[in-house]
């Protein structure tokens, strides 16, 4: 087969994997009925944790699932069914739900467990292809994850199986996350290490420049003074408040682009005369990720911080948030 057919192949066997589980997905969207609704609340009444349970490929979709869980405000751990009979069935309570995970229910390792599982009193929630199979019957509420075929060419591979299976347990991790109204600071709390966390954690206030690193100048300041301080606080502006060190506006590099190309003569020019007046600013106690969207919103580089009165109490622009990470 020459490179260019085998290429052509290539795409077309890609293409036909992704439809067909895409299709599978939408097929799960449309089966979704009171079961779902019932897993939902049974999930929601739960004093305990979600225990995942499942074996081999359903065993790393359990996996997911409960790290979905877990960081979406459902406290949520995976169990593997072999390690659960030598010793780590003891992690489970009777104050927990068992979401059990088997394509064809028939599941040899997860049977041996529900009768323990049952004798604690745990409610199942059970997730196959079929309600009338072994793992179907013996489930409090039974999700139907089934599949018109697989995405492997032989139907064998779990391809579609275990994306419906994955999707239906963030179906349920999402769906109560909105129930509950799990904000983002919430969302924040569960992530606070790496990139993640550090975007929706840092406050302004960690970041922004403070004190003599804030370049402030009066709005009788002569514009040609007021670009020396500006470039000396390399924050490409400055900010022009009244005694009370009250916010009257901004100047950025922007504007000394457009007040050039205005006024053929600066030398007498004062600040006031082409500052921004009534400028965007932000509390030193909101999330730096504000910031960004602000920035975003109006186009900004650089924004003051201020306090409840008004009173400028520090500076940031995009340079900043880029040291700190934010973006």
């Amino acid at each position: 087969m020459c490179l260019l057919a085998m290429s052509n192949s290539l795409l077309q066997s890609a293409k036909k994997v992704i439809l067909t589980e895409a299709q599978a997905v939408m097929m799960l969207a449309d089966g979704l009925d009171q079961s779902f609704i019932d897993a939902c609340q049974l999930i929601q009444n739960c004093t305990g944790k979600v225990v995942l349970i499942g074996m081999g490929k359903s065993g790393h979709i359990a996996g997911k699932i409960a790290a979905t869980f877990a960081s979406t405000g459902t406290p949520a751990f995976a169990v593997h069914p072999g390690e659960a009979g030598h010793g780590d069935l003891g992690m489970i309570t009777q104050e927990d739900v068992v979401i059990a995970i088997s394509y064809s229910g028939e599941s040899d390792e997860i049977m041996t467990l529900i009768p323990i599982i049952k004798r604690l009193g745990i409610l199942i929630i059970g997730m196959t292809k079929n309600v009338n199979s072994s793992i179907g019957r013996i489930s409090n509420v039974h999700l139907d994850v089934s599949v018109e075929k697989e995405a492997c060419p032989h139907n064998l591979a779990p391809t579609s199986s275990t994306t419906v299976a994955l999707v239906m347990g963030d179906t349920l991790a999402i769906s109560l996350l909105i129930n509950k109204g799990f904000s983002v600071d919430d969302f924040a709390r569960s992530h606070p290490s790496g990139t993640l966390g550090r975007r929706l954690l840092t406050l302004v206030s960690t970041i922004m420049k403070i004190g003599d690193d804030i370049p402030i100048v009066s709005a009788d300041t002569k514009l040609l003074d007021a670009l020396l301080i500006m470039s000396q606080k390399t924050l490409g502006m400055v900010l022009i408040t009244n005694n009370n060190n009250i916010l009257k506006g901004i100047f950025t590099d922007g504007d000394l682009r457009r007040v050039l190309e205005t006024y053929p003569n600066i030398q007498s020019l004062t600040i006031s005369k082409v500052m921004t007046p009534n400028c965007q600013s932000i509390s030193k106690d909101r999330p730096a990720m504000a910031a960004v969207q602000m920035m975003d919103e109006f186009n900004l580089n650089s924004l003051p911080v201020v306090d409840d009165n008004n009173q400028v109490v520090g500076a940031i622009n995009t340079h900043t948030l880029m040291q700190a990470k934010i973006i």
